[in-house]
């Protein structure tokens, strides 16, 4: 018996290589809607001894890529833009949260919620808003696995 070969988000993210350099964590990886968190290092700051807001977009993009690819062709992002809200700095968990808003043919639409953890068990606090646009091409996912 052969053993499936994974699809979608499942073998887009045992290739990237971006995201497990960032140490980026999947916690939820379904149709329209993932979890990812990452702990921001202090190699992940700016200037300012905050996180530089390309860490925080690349953790938001890594959850919106997860929750638009979900079958056997690659979805791509078209667009993306993101808000930053608050300030997060080093040794702080970033969580982002995606989620499909709409679907139509081969387009999407997903927002993103970074937040960071709060002083109480359960509070989290919004750090950037995120919000995707993809479009699923003809391009099959890669067979290779480059890890």
């Amino acid at each position: 018996m052969t053993e499936a070969l994974p699809v979608g988000s499942e073998a887009m993210m045992q290739r990237d290589r971006a995201s497990a350099s960032l140490g980026m964590i999947v916690h939820r990886n379904e149709p329209g809607h993932s979890v990812v968190s990452m702990v921001v290092r202090d190699d992940m700051l700016n200037g300012f001894d905050v996180t530089h807001g390309g860490f925080v977009f690349a953790l938001a993009d890594t959850a919106f890529a997860i929750a638009c690819n979900d079958s056997h062709h690659v979805t791509l992002a078209a667009g993306a833009d993101i808000t930053f809200l608050k300030p997060t700095t080093s040794g702080q968990n970033l969580i982002a949260t995606a989620l499909l808003r709409v679907k139509s043919g081969r387009s999407g639409i997903y927002d993103v919620r970074v937040a960071v953890n709060g002083d109480a068990i359960g509070d989290d606090v919004t750090v950037a808003e995120f919000r995707g646009r993809s479009r699923t091409t003809n391009l099959p996912v890669p067979a290779r696995n480059h890890l």
